[in-house]
């Protein structure tokens, strides 16, 4: 499948720690309103070159860090300081059913890395999924999947932690 990806998400403006992470500062449209990503484009000498994201962080309204699959020490990627990055038109929103289905199975953890449970199924509601999760002692709780309550994705460890609002996990 083809994709465009003349839809600039930032720029990668330095690198962060010494795990292979870029900090990118946003573009205007993504300020406040992420897309969860699976995949970027890296423009390398003019042509779009496609990275898996490992890892994800929102810093700020601005900032995003990343870390790509298989680039895991800073000496791999100070080449790629002042690349811009790119999404392609699948990922300029919020992931489609199918899409956010692939992470079925990804813990759910506050920012204090507090365990809530397991994600077994999404619902989809008009203009908004809510995530399943298993809490472990034979509940389930309703999780509203947003960008803002997302503060990091670890796809190699399947870990979603979220900033979420206290007594949320006690309403259902």
């Amino acid at each position: 499948m083809a994709y465009k990806t003349d839809i600039l998400l930032g720029h990668i403006i330095k690198l962060y720690g010494h795990n292979g992470e870029v900090m990118i500062s946003l573009g205007d449209n993504f300020r406040n309103n992420l897309p969860v990503l699976e995949w970027v484009f890296l423009e390398i000498e003019g042509k779009p070159v496609p990275f898996l994201i490992s890892e994800s962080e929102i810093l700020g309204p601005d900032t995003l860090i990343l870390r790509f699959d298989g680039y895991d020490s800073s000496e791999k990627v100070k080449e790629f300081l002042n690349c811009k990055v790119f999404l392609t038109q699948k990922h300029s929103g919020l992931p489609e059913s199918k899409d956010a289905e692939s992470i079925l199975g990804y813990n759910i953890n506050t920012i204090d890395d507090e365990f809530i449970g397991i994600i077994t199924g999404i619902t989809e509601n008009p203009g908004h999924f809510l995530l399943n999760v298993d809490t472990g002692t034979g509940n389930t709780v309703l999780i509203p999947f947003h960008e803002d309550l997302i503060s990091k994705v670890d796809r190699r460890r399947k870990i979603i932690t979220m900033d979420l609002p206290e007594g949320l996990t006690e309403l259902n």
